[in-house]
């Protein structure tokens, strides 16, 4: 039987709240875990625990020398997003840490970017049910003007905790 997830029992008891409440507070529990993720103001939009959404704003200490979101920071919201879709799905026994990251940039991004990432219902399966494992997890990013500047697919692995 799998070990309840305290991650997943938060989200689910904050998703009762209302939409901007919900965030707030899923933000701020997020910021506080991951340190880096703070320091760049990341926000979490919403989940429904099968998806994802994630915002950076394009704030001054995240961009490039030509203003646009750094590529670095993309890469931090595409993982953010994944690690913690996968979080919320992994039972509380488990640990979960990225193996792969591939990045595909392919055209210059311009104001605030959107990360989803989302799981099937097979990879959640998976997770519930097998010790140790790996999974795909696609992450779409998307700015200002409804473009894709980058391409990413993360795999996550877990492990029993110790």
């Amino acid at each position: 039987m799998a070990v309840a997830n305290p991650l997943r029992k938060f989200v689910d008891k904050v998703n009762g709240y209302p939409t901007w409440l919900s965030s707030f507070l899923m933000t701020m529990v997020f910021r506080h875990t991951v340190k880096l993720a703070g320091t760049v103001r990341v926000n979490i939009l919403g989940t429904d625990g099968k998806q994802v959404t994630f915002k950076q704003k394009n704030i001054r200490k995240v961009r490039n020398h030509i203003g646009t979101v750094h590529a670095a920071t993309m890469a931090l919201l595409a993982e953010s997003a994944t690690g913690f879709i996968v979080g919320i799905n992994l039972p509380g026994d488990k640990l979960p840490l990225i193996k792969t990251m591939n990045l595909n940039y392919v055209k210059r991004c311009s104001g605030d970017i959107i990360a989803v990432a989302s799981l099937t219902d097979e990879q959640i399966a998976l997770m519930q049910q097998e010790p140790k494992g790996e999974v795909s997890v696609k992450v779409t990013i998307t700015d200002g003007a409804n473009i894709t500047p980058m391409e990413a697919e993360m795999i996550w692995a877990w492990v029993p905790k110790k």
